[in-house]
């Protein structure tokens, strides 16, 4: 895996119960930015439509040197998924009331993949619960570099 580019507010926003790797189908000079590393998956998220999975919202910068070939930064995109499992996300979508989010865009190979998070979204005190926790996490860390100096 080369590129990767994370969401942040995936993991915070979401407890996310199971993950799925899906291709993204490209146009023009897209993969290029990718490479570049000039993509942002901070709003995007995806939506099932007549049984294909769309993800909206995830700005990939124009390249800079390919005059007509760019497209529109947020236009949504389409995800490759095999129909056994846009089926089964769309049961967990619909009947369990799950949501598609976007955790993280790499390449594997010459294949860009994302991979998406199904899960939940968390309340205003289950974010303050997880951010505690980090914050001790990073605590405890930094006593122990100290103590081993």
């Amino acid at each position: 895996m080369s590129v990767a580019i994370k969401n942040p507010n995936a993991l915070r926003d979401y407890n996310i119960i199971e993950s799925v790797e899906a291709g993204l189908e490209l146009k023009g000079t897209e993969v290029k930015s990718l490479r570049d590393s000039q993509v942002s998956l901070r709003e995007s998220f995806a939506r099932i439509e007549n049984n294909q999975v769309f993800l909206y919202n995830m700005h990939i910068a124009p390249y800079l040197q390919g005059s007509i070939y760019n497209v529109e930064p947020k236009r949504k995109r389409k995800l490759l998924l095999h129909k056994k499992q846009i089926g089964k996300l769309t049961v967990e979508t619909f009947q369990k009331g799950y949501t598609l989010v976007p955790i993280k865009l790499y390449f594997k190979g010459s294949f860009a993949k994302i991979e998406l998070g199904l899960g939940t979204g968390k309340k205003h005190f289950d974010k303050r619960k997880s951010i505690k926790e980090k914050e001790l996490n990073r605590a405890l860390k930094r006593t122990l570099r100290q103590k081993n100096r």
